[in-house]
């Protein structure tokens, strides 16, 4: 189910861009009022605008309700992320002190060991 509705919500993205790129600005309808071509659209003299524009509105509210159920889904499949599981403390067993080996002494702040020349 979670698959058909993001198959769904990404082919409603994609009409809406379309969709989108089809209108025309505002600035366009000032020529078409003078007969710049308003006699060969599909739509009639009156232009697609409002067919478009409720199109539009219909698929953004599609494309709404689908981004709302995907971010449904999601939440519910990730109720544990982000989260460290708890782990059980493991013992480990201490060294006998007789087995550490010592540690070299560390050289004086002044002290710069000198390497012999070969």
């Amino acid at each position: 189910m979670e698959t058909l509705i993001l198959v769904m919500h990404v082919a409603v993205a994609i009409v809406m861009v379309g969709l989108v790129l089809l209108q025309q600005g505002k600035g366009a309808e000032m020529g078409a009022s003078f007969g710049a071509g308003s006699s060969q659209t599909v739509f009639g003299a009156a232009g697609a605008a409002g067919f478009l524009v409720k199109l539009t509105a219909v698929l953004a509210a599609v494309f709404f309700v689908t981004s709302l159920t995907l971010a449904i889904y999601a939440r519910k499949n990730a109720t544990n992320y982000g989260r460290i599981p708890d782990a059980p403390a493991v013992q480990v067993p201490a060294a006998p002190v007789g087995d550490v080996p010592a540690s070299p002494v560390a050289p004086a702040a002044g002290d710069v060991p000198v390497t012999p020349a070969n």
